[in-house]
């Protein structure tokens, strides 16, 4: 399975972007997807994860009420739309995907909130994203 990640760019603080996330190469379906990011000198960290059984999102406290993560089954395609952009988004964006092993919905809240990055079996390159102030 490949994942390919697009939709970095530069914006304006309180601008809005979207990345998008292409899924190809598999005959299954994902258990659970999810965008993490990293910034400069820092390391990775969740942005959002979705369960591919019922739907259910996840959010890291910086981004909730702002980005909101979300999926096309048909297509296996995720997105995240991302508003009200601030300079401390700007960012390499990945999307990941859980296919190896099947993970309830419950198992992809625990691994979001334990942060269990290592979870996530296959992986995007990155997508700059850069807010500027």
């Amino acid at each position: 399975v490949q994942l390919q990640a697009s939709g970095g760019g530069l914006v304006q603080t309180g601008g809005s972007l979207r990345l998008s996330c292409a899924a190809s190469g598999g005959t299954n379906s994902a258990s659970a997807m999810a965008w993490f990011r990293q910034a400069p000198g820092k390391e990775r960290e969740f942005v959002a994860a979705i369960s591919w059984s019922d739907g259910s999102t996840y959010y890291v406290d910086s981004v909730k009420g702002r980005f909101t993560i979300s999926r096309d089954n048909a297509k296996n395609m995720m997105f995240l739309q991302m508003n009200s952009l601030k300079p401390e988004d700007t960012a390499v964006y990945y999307c990941a995907a859980i296919y190896d092993r099947e993970y309830s919905r419950i198992d992809v809240m625990i691994s979001f909130y334990r942060g269990r990055i290592s979870d996530y079996d296959h992986w995007s390159q990155g997508t700059l994203v850069t807010v500027s102030s």
